[in-house]
C-alpha cells in the first residue's frame, strides 16, 4: 500500500497537468489509466476494483459517477475519486479541482472539510473505535452549519471488483488497531455541486499516519 500511495500521487499530479477547459473528460481519464498502469519509480500499477469516478458541473452533486466525452468548462468544479493499486492492494485518494477562480462557497466548504478531517484524524488512534473518527468529523462540520448523512470512511487493503472497500469496518464500533488501514471519506455534497477531499490512513502506535502530497 505504501507503493500504491506513490502511484496515487502520480495519478493526481497527472490530472493537474492535463486538466484544462476544453479537454474532454474521457481524455483526462485516459491519462489517469496510463499513469495508474505504468506506475512510478519502478512500481507497476495493477487493475483497480472500481473505475475512476468523477463529477463535473452539476454531476458533482452525486458520488460514484463515471466519465463522458463532454468538454470541461471554465467556472466549474470537478472531483476525481481514484484508487491506485499495487499487487491488488488499493490506495484511494480523492481531490476536487476548480477551473478558474472558485466561488466563496467552494473555498468555505474546503476549509470546513479540512478542519473536520483534522479533527477526525486526531481520533484515528489504536484503541479508539471507528465511530470516534466519524463523530469528530460530524461535530466540526455541524458547527459550521453543514451535514453529511453518509459515512465518513471504511477499511481498505486487498480488493477485487466491484469494490475497493474491504466491507469489514465502517463508521461503527470496530476498534482501531495497529496496522489497520482506512479510507477517510470526508467531503460535502450539495444540490448541484460538491467538494470531495479524502485520505487513506494507517493506524500507528500513538498516531495516525496520513499523507497529503497533492494540494
Amino acid at each position: 500500500m505504501r507503493a500504491a500511495e506513490k502511484i496515487a500521487t502520480a495519478m493526481h499530479q497527472r490530472v493537474i497537468e492535463v486538466l484544462r477547459p476544453g479537454v474532454k473528460q474521457s481524455e483526462v481519464v485516459a491519462e489517469i489509466y496510463d499513469t495508474a498502469t505504468r506506475g512510478v519509480d519502478g512500481i507497476w500499477g495493477d487493475y483497480s476494483a472500481a473505475v475512476p469516478m468523477i463529477g463535473a458541473g452539476i454531476d458533482a452533486s452525486a458520488p460514484r459517477l463515471t466519465w463522458s466525452d463532454r468538454e470541461l468548462r471554465s467556472g466549474g468544479s470537478i472531483f476525481f475519486e481514484l484508487a491506485s493499486v499495487h499487487k491488488l492492494y488499493h490506495y484511494p485518494l480523492s481531490r476536487t479541482f476548480y477551473l478558474g477562480k472558485p466561488d466563496q462557497k467552494f473555498a468555505d466548504a474546503e476549509k470546513v472539510v479540512l478542519e473536520g478531517m483534522g479533527a477526525g484524524l486526531k481520533k484515528a488512534l489504536p484503541g479508539n473505535v471507528c465511530e470516534d473518527v466519524a463523530q469528530s468529523y460530524y461535530g466540526v462540520i455541524e458547527r459550521h452549519g453543514q451535514r453529511k448523512p453518509s459515512r465518513t470512511g471504511y477499511s481498505i487493503g486487498l480488493a477485487y471488483p466491484p469494490d475497493w472497500g474491504e466491507n469489514s469496518a465502517s463508521c461503527d464500533r470496530t476498534e482501531s488497531r495497529l496496522g489497520m488501514t482506512f479510507h477517510f471519506m470526508s467531503g460535502l455534497w450539495f444540490g448541484d455541486w460538491a467538494t470531495e477531499i479524502t485520505e487513506s490512513i494507517l493506524i500507528r502506535d500513538g498516531q495516525s499516519a496520513w499523507r497529503t502530497r497533492v494540494n
